[in-house]
C-alpha cells in the first residue's frame, strides 16, 4: 500500500475520482508495494483500483492506452525507502568518506529497483527468493550485479556478508530465465586477482549469452583507511599484467561467443601507460558509465567534432582563451585533445590543469572526485582567460554541489570567472572550447 500523494489536474486517474491522500492498495487485484509493482501492473489497457479512503475501501475502473501513465505522484520515486546494503565490503567508498560531509553521502543503497530505473550495480545479497521471483516474473532486464568474485568463500569475506556466497546462486536463476546481466568486479590487489580473476572470469561467461559484459575496475583507495582492510594499489607493471589477464580471456570469448565480454577499466590502462584500445574494441560501450571505454568515446567524439568545424565556426566566440581544469587521471587526455583543436582553430587559446586530489588522498585521480575546495586552491591566482570549464561530474546529479558542500556559484565567486560545466562527451567539449551556446 502507498500512498497517494498529488493527483495530475485532466489526468485519467483524476477524472475517475482519484484523490490525494488516497491509498493505493492493489491494481487489478495485484498488491502494490513500490514502483516496479505500480509500473507493471498498470501496463493494461484497463485497470481496477483498489483504494482506501479514510474507512472507505473504493474501487476506480479505468481505461487507456497499455502504457499510459494515468497521472497519480507519490511521495518518493520509489513510492518507499531505499534499501540499504546489508555489507561491508573491504573496498567500501563510502567507508573511506572523512567525517562532516553531507548525510546523503553516507547512504549505501543496494536496491534492486535503482539497478532496473537507473543503472545502479547491486551485490544480490539483500535478497531473497521472492525477490527474484518477482524481477523473473516482471522480466527486470537487465540486471547490474556486483559480483566481485565467484568464489563463495572468499565473496563472503570481501564483502562481508555471509550470505555473499549462496546468492551468487541467484546469477544462473537469472540468466536461465533470460534476464540480461551485466557485471562489475571491483579488483583488489592480492585479494580477487590472478587465480582468482581468472575462475570469476570463466564462472561467469558461462552465463552467456545472458551475460552481456563485465567491467573490471581497480578498488578506489582515499587516505581515510585507518582502521579498514589494508588495501594497497596496483603497480604500473600489475596494471599492465591484469590487463593482458583480462584481454586474453575476452579475446577467447570472442572467439566462442562473439562479443569479448570482459573488459578493464581506463584507470588500468592510465595506471599502466598503455594506449587506450580502439573504439571497436568497446563494442557497444556497455560498461562506460564504470569508466570502461569513457576517454577513447569522448576522443572519437571529439575527433568527429573537429571534421565539423566549417559549421561550428560561425558561431564561435573568438578569440578566446579559456582553462580545462581535470584530475590527474584524464589530464594527458584532455591536454592532447586541447593541442587538436588549437591546431585547427586561430584565436582559441586553452590551458589544461591537473588538479591534485588532496581532499581524499594521492590515490585519487579521477575527475569526478575532486572538490570545489581542491579547485579552489589550486586555480586561485592562476590567469583562467574568459572561462573555466570543468567536469559535470564534479557536481552531484542537481548539480548545485560540490563533493565539499561548495556551489559552483561560491567557487566562481572565489576564482573571479565565469565557470561552465561540461558533459563528458567529444561533442560537449568542443562546443565548451568554442563557446558556443549550452
Amino acid at each position: 500500500m502507498v500512498t497517494i500523494t498529488d493527483v495530475l489536474p485532466r489526468s485519467r486517474a483524476a477524472r475517475a475520482g482519484v484523490q490525494a491522500g488516497d491509498i493505493l492498495i492493489s491494481i487489478n487485484g495485484h498488491p502494490i508495494k513500490d514502483v516496479l509493482d505500480y509500473r507493471f501492473y498498470l501496463a493494461e489497457r484497463s485497470v481496477t483500483l483498489s483504494l482506501h479512503r479514510g474507512a472507505d475501501l473504493l474501487s476506480v475502473d479505468i481505461t487507456k492506452g497499455e502504457y499510459d501513465d494515468i497521472g497519480l505522484d507519490f511521495a518518493t520515486p520509489l513510492m518507499d525507502g531505499k534499501h540499504c546494503c546489508a555489507n561491508r565490503c573491504i573496498f567500501c567508498f563510502i567507508d573511506q568518506l572523512p567525517a562532516g560531509m553531507r548525510d546523503s553521502l553516507y547512504f549505501k543503497d543496494d536496491d534492486s529497483r535503482l539497478s532496473f530505473l537507473h543503472g545502479n550495480y547491486i551485490t544480490l545479497t539483500n535478497l531473497g527468493e521472492r525477490d527474484i521471483d518477482r524481477i523473473i516474473e516482471m522480466h527486470i532486464s537487465p540486471v547490474n550485479v556486483s559480483v566481485h568474485t565467484t568464489n563463495p568463500e572468499l565473496r563472503c569475506s570481501m564483502m562481508g556478508n555471509k550470505r555473499a556466497g549462496k546468492t551468487l546462486g541467484y546469477l544462473r536463476r537469472l540468466a536461465d530465465a533470460g534476464i540480461a546481466i551485466c557485471g562489475q568486479i571491483v579488483l583488489c590487489r592480492g585479494i580477487n586477482d590472478g587465480a582468482e580473476l581468472d575462475r570469476s572470469m570463466r564462472d561467469l561467461a558461462e552465463l552467456a549469452p545472458a551475460l552481456r559484459s563485465v567491467s573490471v575496475v581497480p578498488a578506489g583507495l582515499t587516505k581515510y583507511r585507518e582502521g579498514l582492510y589494508p588495501l594497497t594499489p596496483f603497480t604500473p607493471e600489475e596494471a599492465a599484467a591484469v590487463i593482458a589477464q583480462v584481454d586474453a580471456f575476452a579475446e577467447a570469448c570472442m572467439e566462442k561467443h562473439g562479443t569479448r565480454l570482459f573488459f578493464c577499466a581506463d584507470e588500468f590502462y592510465l595506471k599502466a601507460g598503455l594506449p587506450l584500445p580502439d573504439g571497436a574494441f568497446y563494442e557497444e560501450y556497455s560498461q562506460i558509465e564504470n569508466g570502461v571505454g569513457l576517454l577513447r568515446s569522448l576522443c572519437d567524439e571529439f575527433a568527429f567534432e573537429l571534421g565539423d568545424l566549417e559549421f561550428l565556426l560561425p558561431d564561435a566566440r573568438l578569440p578566446r582563451t579559456v582553462t580545462v581544469a581535470t584530475g590527474e587521471a584524464a589530464y594527458p587526455t584532455l591536454s592532447a585533445l586541447a593541442e587538436q583543436i588549437m591546431a585547427n582553430v586561430p584565436g582559441l587559446t586553452v590551458q589544461v590543469i591537473a588538479v591534485h586530489n588532496d581532499f581524499f588522498g594521492d590515490m585519487i585521480t579521477v575527475a569526478g572526485l575532486l572538490t570545489g575546495r581542491d579547485l579552489a586552491a589550486q586555480l586561485k591566482g592562476r590567469e583562467l582567460g574568459d572561462e573555466l570549464l570543468l567536469p559535470a561530474v564534479t557536481l552531484r546529479a542537481e548539480g548545485d554541489l560540490f563533493l565539499c558542500g561548495m556551489t559552483p556559484d561560491e567557487l566562481s565567486a572565489q576564482l573571479n570567472i565565469p565557470i561552465r560545466f561540461v558533459k563528458n562527451d567529444g561533442a560537449s567539449l568542443a562546443a565548451a572550447l568554442l563557446g558556443l551556446p549550452e
